[in-house]
């Protein structure tokens, strides 16, 4: 059972690998940021979220994932014909979108200061916190942390360009000593947790909820550690894209009160 779990996920970094080649020679041409009222003249809406087993995978002959199921949603509402491309690193999601090239981020965006200077969030749609990833206590893990105290002098690698590093750096002032930080550019939080779990790292922070949808396949790891405290995650769309975040905003707040949103929720998220 267990290397069947194991070899879900090496069939799902060889899947990421080529979607974002894929991606990356076919992907929209750079364009300018839309906004409503030209995306409903396209008829297309173009958006762009991360591939894991949460948000958007595919699984047999269909796509599934929360973001996958909610953005579906929104673009049949809208008479839109959804264009959804996947894309691991954080930092090209957000460069794409400036570019125009996609219209939505239909991610958990964390919601702080510094995303609101560069991007206009839809109202929250989930809460959720930043753990620490690293292998259960046992023999042959003398460095298990036991308390934020204990990261001090530890490297905690995170998706390049995630917010959570900001975090780290505040924990890092909090507890008066050094937090070093590795960013990894070519996979996502789910490969984190992978890498971890198989030894090629020892710690990781992600967001609570992919390292709760992944957990059960790797047994050996530990997600007890806070990092951050529960926070807003948003949706992300243009600065010069006002209306549709308007438009986003206003079908949420009818739609995430809906029979229909609270069954896509359960299908994904456990308590």
């Amino acid at each position: 059972m267990q290397i069947k779990k194991n070899l879900k996920f090496l069939i799902l970094i060889i899947i990421t690998i080529l979607i974002a080649l894929y991606f990356n020679h076919n992907g929209p041409t750079k364009s300018t940021p839309r906004d409503y009222a030209e995306i409903k003249q396209s008829g297309v809406l173009r958006v762009v979220t991360e591939y894991n087993s949460l948000s958007y995978f595919v699984e047999g002959d269909s796509i599934s994932g929360f973001q996958y199921e909610l953005i579906k949603a929104f673009s049949k509402s809208q008479k839109l014909r959804l264009e959804i491309t996947p894309e691991m690193s954080f930092d090209k999601r957000l460069k794409d979108l400036s570019d125009g090239k996609y219209d939505i981020i239909a991610y958990n965006m964390l919601v702080t200061s510094e995303q609101k200077d560069s991007l206009l969030l839809t109202s929250p749609i989930l809460l959720s916190k930043q753990v620490l990833v690293q292998r259960k206590k046992d023999a042959k893990n003398p460095q298990y942390i036991k308390s934020q105290l204990d990261l001090a002098f530890k490297v905690l690698h995170v998706v390049k360009g995630s917010p959570s590093i900001l975090r780290i750096r505040n924990l890092s002032n909090e507890i008066g000593d050094p937090i070093y930080i590795k960013e990894v550019e070519k996979y996502g939080s789910e490969q984190l947790l992978a890498m971890v779990a198989y030894g090629d790292i020892n710690y990781a922070v992600c967001d609570e909820s992919i390292a709760l949808a992944s957990i059960d396949s790797f047994p050996n790891l530990d997600i007890k550690t806070d990092i951050s405290f529960t926070q807003f995650y948003s949706w992300g769309v243009s600065k010069k894209s006002p209306i549709l975040l308007d438009s986003l905003n206003a079908w949420l707040k009818k739609f995430t009160k809906s029979p229909e949103y609270k069954q896509i929720y359960k299908r994904y998220y456990k308590d």
